[in-house]
């Protein structure tokens, strides 16, 4: 179904898609995909047929960050009060807190160009996949923007501090081999391939013990900021409550039938 016509959503097989439509800009951000993207991801961890969300763009490009271009246009407003556009900015930066933070497993699929605030809300995801083509770049400093979306947290966290201010300072765009080897993506694969091999991976985990993996990444939110022992009393509540689930014994039952789990959603 299409939320509106610059974000398109689909669900199938337990994986619903969001796709940035705006291949004319290379989908940069606008008010509908930013507004589009905060509606519909509380939705979708929500409903009980939705296992995984996939998030990409249309064309050959993933998201282009800002609209550098709408910016540089003679009628573009102007921010005169700092403090009224630090509130707004704020608001629509919830998309990537909800990508990094809702119970559901985010992935993101590189089909193209990630830059800017683009680049962040793939960061953002719990996993990326990239097409061998795609071209990873932080690109702010090129348009004198210190960088927004939480790029700068979750880029500390994947490459460490050093290369992140690197790649914050220089803006030097980067290949879907080195975004691999830097561990910035989980997998690349040929551009004819991306949407099979992400579909595959994202279907994998929708169908897997969802229960199980959203207290996973859980444990993986808290582990960015907790202690030893905040983490070692998370887990333990977080494991005896799985054991609790039809999941777990279910997974119990195939382990000893020597068959597949079959796990049901919800």
């Amino acid at each position: 179904m299409a939320m509106t016509a610059e974000l398109l959503e689909t669900v199938a097989d337990g994986v619903a898609t969001l796709t940035f439509n705006r291949p004319e800009r290379r989908n940069a951000l606008s008010p509908d995909i930013i507004n589009g993207l905060l509606e519909a991801l509380p939705r979708l961890s929500a409903d009980a047929s939705v296992g995984a969300i996939v998030v990409t763009g249309a064309g050959r490009s993933f998201c282009a960050g800002g609209d550098v271009k709408a910016m540089s246009e003679a009628d573009a407003p102007q921010p005169t009060d700092v403090q009224d556009a630090t509130r707004r900015l704020r608001g629509r930066m919830e998309t990537a807190r909800l990508l990094h933070e809702l119970p559901t497993p985010t992935i993101a699929m590189l089909n193209g160009a990630a830059a800017g605030a683009g680049l962040s809300l793939a960061l953002a995801c719990d996993l990326r996949i990239a097409a061998e083509s795609a071209r990873l770049v932080t690109a702010f400093a090129n348009v004198a923007f210190s960088g927004d979306y939480g790029g700068s947290y979750f880029l500390s966290k994947l490459v460490g501090t050093a290369k992140a201010r690197e790649m914050y300072y220089l803006a030097e765009p980067m290949d879907a081999g080195e975004a691999l080897r830097l561990g910035l993506v989980n997998r690349v694969v040929p551009d004819d391939e991306l949407a099979a091999a992400t579909m595959a991976l994202a279907s994998r985990i929708a169908n897997g013990p969802r229960g199980a993996l959203s207290l996973m990444k859980r444990n993986f939110n808290a582990a960015e900021t907790a202690t030893l022992h905040e983490m070692l009393d998370l887990e333990a509540r977080h494991h005896a409550l799985s054991a609790t689930t039809d999941d777990h014994r279910e997974a119990v039952r195939a382990f000893v039938e020597k068959r597949a789990p079959r796990f049901r959603p919800g």
